[in-house]
């Protein structure tokens, strides 16, 4: 149970400048600022193999003005990449905050490429939605566990000590809020106490306990949740317990899985074209006003499914990514020569869904407006064969969390800084504003790793 308790009752055993709860991109960042800085460093892991909700993602890094996207011929910067994010979030996020982290988003992307060795290419063949340019950096694979294990081995190579099948409980603060120990249960069950001169929580959301998901964003109580088992919300109770505000608890990042394996089902099939429909064949929303919030808008339909249809031409982009030959191992892609064909395979009214594709066909060709507001122009109207597969709205990872300043410092519920408590990734605000349409895709990871650098360094230099 996370608590906090007086300083007073810490009998630490070792010491270290910073320590980190957590072994994600957030925390595995903060380690590696932290020992560019010259700080001691310890990261408190819970998983016995840490993975966190970064070996979950597709590795998508969103970053602006990198040499990565200057080789491609991409012209971009932070000022367009901040304008994105403030459209997306309507304007009700933090603007400091995402100045900030979008201004140090291209310089950490080279940071972890040049100084510790990750490999990124840029994502270029499809452009996401929301985003006005190429500023994706994915590893080969495009898997987040490949960026888990890179950054795994580039934070042990700097010389942070990690220490795994540690569940941390308890902080031990004295009566100005200085955090001074950490109390973790180790693999055996026995307590142990490191003191500490700085704190970052990089423990992730709150999304694996459903009663905070209930109370919080109610719309998603329902939902499958395919992020980590270790976002529980410990970072909130800590932080309340010592006085730190809270942000945008009803923030979060939703997708589309597949039904059954429970894997994303990437929007690359959407964006070339694709779109989705319910149990009656009826479309039911701008498929491209984003991936998150069309969550919550497939687990309106009946039963809480969709079908998202594409074709092959759709399939291209999709078929770069593993996890989407994942799905295709579990058999949950259906094929069709005809849409009549389709219908009857996926269980859906012939003439409703017939009525759908001559209507979408309508308006790619410019002849009648989308009445939901999507833009079809780009894209030619599907052609034989055609797929379907069936999604469920699902829960990824929260948005909201400890308010942080441009340095990640955590404040208190009066504005001002803790004396030496970091927050990042999902254990802090994001970017996002308060619900999942201010989503920009990538988000998650951008203040994971944002965020995290800018904790590991701010907590090196309190630590000197």
């Amino acid at each position: 149970m996370a608590q906090v308790r007086p300083a007073g009752e810490a009998t630490a055993s070792t010491m270290a400048d910073v320590v980190i709860i957590g072994a994600g991109a957030a925390g595995l960042c903060a380690a590696l600022a932290a020992r560019d800085a010259g700080a001691s460093v310890i990261v408190l892991e819970r998983d016995a193999a840490p993975s966190g909700n970064t070996a979950l993602t597709l590795g998508m890094l969103p970053g602006a003005g990198t040499r990565f996207q200057r080789e491609k011929g991409i012209a971009d910067s932070p000022e367009l990449f901040l304008a994105d994010i403030l459209k997306k979030a309507k304007g009700r996020t933090d603007e400091a905050l995402a100045r900030a982290v979008t201004a140090a988003s291209g310089r950490a992307v080279e940071w972890l490429a040049d100084s510790h060795g990750l490999g990124f290419e840029l994502l270029d063949d499809i452009l996401y939605p929301g985003h006005s340019r190429h500023r994706y950096h994915v590893p080969k694979s495009r898997t987040g566990t490949e960026m888990e294990e890179d950054l795994l081995a580039a934070a042990r190579k700097a010389g942070a000590t990690l220490i795994t099948s540690a569940t941390v409980e308890t902080l031990y603060a004295d009566a100005d809020r200085r955090v001074t120990a950490v109390g973790y249960r180790d693999a055996d069950g026995a307590e142990q106490i490191i003191g500490c001169r700085a704190l970052v929580l990089a423990t992730g959301g709150y999304g694996a306990d459903p009663a905070v998901v209930a109370k919080h964003i109610p719309e998603m109580a329902e939902a499958v949740y395919c992020g980590h088992d270790g976002s529980r919300g410990e970072a909130l109770d800590w932080g309340d317990a010592l006085g730190a505000a809270q942000a945008d608890l009803g923030s979060y990042q939703g997708h589309c899985v597949a039904n059954g394996p429970k894997l994303p089902l990437t929007w690359a099939l959407v964006i070339r074209g694709g779109f989705q429909v319910n149990r009656d064949g009826e479309r039911f929303s701008n498929e491209m006003s984003g991936y998150s919030e069309q969550a919550s808008a497939v687990l309106a339909q009946p039963e809480g499914t969709a079908w998202t249809i594409y074709d092959r031409r759709c399939e291209e982009p999709a078929l770069t990514f593993q996890d989407y030959h994942r799905v295709l191992e579990t058999d949950a892609v259906v094929t069709a020569e005809t849409v009549g064909e389709l219908a009857d395979a996926i269980g859906v009214p012939r003439a409703a869904l017939e009525a759908r594709f001559a209507e979408v066909a309508s308006y790619a060709a410019g002849a009648a407006p989308d009445p939901f507001g999507r833009d079809f122009t780009d894209n030619p109207p599907l052609k034989a064969p055609y797929l379907a597969a069936k999604v469920r709205g699902a829960l990824f990872h929260t948005q909201g969390g400890l308010a942080v300043d441009t340095e990640a410092r955590v404040l208190g519920r009066n504005s001002a800084r803790l004396p030496n408590l970091f927050a990042a990734g999902g254990a802090a605000r994001g970017l996002s504003g308060p619900s999942s349409w201010g989503y920009l895709g990538g988000n998650g990871l951008l203040t994971a790793v944002v965020l995290g650098r800018f904790a590991g360094a701010g907590a090196a230099r309190l630590a000197s």
